[in-house]
């Protein structure tokens, strides 16, 4: 066999099966694909590779998957701390963006995004903002899996005055990226606070032609659940199933909120659920009761959120901590194993985005979306299984490569796509105008 690359490592961890570390195993790519898996010795004579690396000490991963950001919000991270969320948003998050946001804020705020990200091992992110055009360049031009959200609210902004121009602009984006392999659109109504009846149809309507997910906040805290439910006679989620919202297309992000009747509701209807450890437990919005989810058959992904409730991009982290609340939150110490959480943050989230055929794991015919992890360090020593170290002990400093369609974008933590230099520079004179602005 012929290949474009051929990657020796220590353990290949390729997620499905469930479980699964290969010792001493070779993974080829051939046009940006996964051609094959095979142990490293019988790769040697059989393969013949443009590029051979050898990874001795690392552990090769399907490519993490952030299933929800607000990626240009890194330049407000640590800007409006310790606050709920109500506050946090009305009183500082909304009028900074009003003040600041359009195309240029959000080609800086992304390119960091998208620097952080990709020195944390992601391959593909999931994002809901505005200017999601600037969003899906900066993507495209550094190489990087984005499903970008044809975002929708209620309010004006500088992306759109109404909801006629936002279905309008979001609706050219998707033509404009139909034919993309790296770039998906989905529809992102914010919430169903802020986003209205008719345009919610409206969305249901588009997705179930289109056959997009539709990427939204629900069920984010109990203040908002009850506030809702005293406005509408009904909680969010009853009202998206009134509204015919709830079904397999539909991602649910961060239902820190639920009863048993809605967890079996989501589980018949077949709803995708994003949960945010890190940015819920900041805000304190709630428990996302994940393992009841799991045991029900519901698909649960993991999350960062944005950098302004986070305050990181970080999913190796995220999914320590989803592993470590959810044990809490369920009083089972056996609650999300370390091999779930792995699933959480590849498979389950190219699932919830309609992706699974092509990223999430390591099998033949997927995109060859990488990530390897050094666990030959003093974090990681002594190594017993390596799908514990990396959910439980390694760091993001830990990976040293990644690839995107067997393109790398990292190598030996080195950014080959972006120029960082250039995106630090830009990221702090955002930052001198809204300190100064705050001030």
């Amino acid at each position: 066999m012929d290949a474009d690359l051929l990657i020796h490592a220590r353990w290949v961890i390729p997620v499905e099966p469930e479980r699964q570390v290969l010792h001493h195993h070779a993974l080829a790519v051939r046009e940006g694909r996964i051609a094959a898996l095979l142990p490293s010795d019988r790769a040697r004579r059989e393969i013949s590779a443009g590029e051979v690396m050898e990874l001795p000490e690392h552990a090769l991963i399907p490519g993490l998957v952030n299933a929800h950001t607000h990626a240009a919000m890194t330049l407000f991270r640590g800007l409006a701390d310790d606050l709920p969320l109500m506050e946090w948003l009305q009183n500082h998050i909304w009028p900074a963006e009003q003040r600041w946001v359009g195309p240029a804020f959000v080609a800086a705020g992304t390119r960091l995004a998208l620097a952080e990200m990709i020195r944390s091992g992601t391959t593909c992110f999931n994002d809901m903002y505005f200017h999601p055009d600037v969003t899906a360049e900066a993507a495209l031009a550094a190489g990087l899996r984005a499903v970008v959200g044809m975002i929708l609210i209620d309010f004006p902004s500088s992306w759109a005055a109404d909801a006629g121009e936002y279905f309008d602009r979001g609706l050219a984006l998707h033509d404009r990226y139909r034919h993309e392999p790296l770039v998906k659109m989905v529809f992102a109504p914010h919430a169903p606070y802020t986003v209205s009846d008719q345009p919610l149809e409206k969305v249901r309507t588009l997705a179930e032609e289109l056959g997009l997910p539709v990427h939204i906040h629900v069920h984010e805290t109990a203040a908002e659940v009850a506030d809702f439910e005293q406005r509408h006679g009904e909680r969010p989620l009853a009202h998206l199933d009134r509204l015919g919202l709830l079904g397999p297309n539909l991602v649910a992000v961060h239902m820190t909120q639920l009863g048993d009747a809605e967890i079996d509701r989501l589980a018949e209807t077949g709803v995708k659920v994003v949960h945010c450890p890190q940015s819920n437990l900041k805000l304190a919005s709630g428990f996302c009761p994940v393992a009841r989810l799991l045991a029900s058959g519901v698909t649960v992904a993991l999350g960062t959120d944005g950098a302004a409730s986070n305050n990181d991009l970080d999913m190796l982290d995220e999914m320590r901590c989803a592993a470590l609340l959810a044990k809490g939150v369920a009083g089972d110490a056996a609650a999300v194993p370390a091999h779930q959480a792995l699933a959480m943050a590849t498979l389950h989230g190219a699932r919830a985005l309609g992706l699974e055929e092509e990223t999430g794991s390591l099998v033949a015919g997927k995109w060859a979306d990488l990530a390897a992890v050094k666990l030959g360090a003093v974090e990681t020593t002594p190594l017993y299984d390596p799908i514990s170290h990396l959910v439980y002990a390694a760091g993001r400093e830990q990976v040293t490569h990644l690839w995107v369609a067997g393109k790398a974008l990292m190598a030996e933590r080195k950014l080959l796509t972006l120029d960082e230099t250039a995106i630090l520079k830009e990221a702090c004179k955002w930052a001198d105008r809204v300190h100064n602005d705050q001030s």
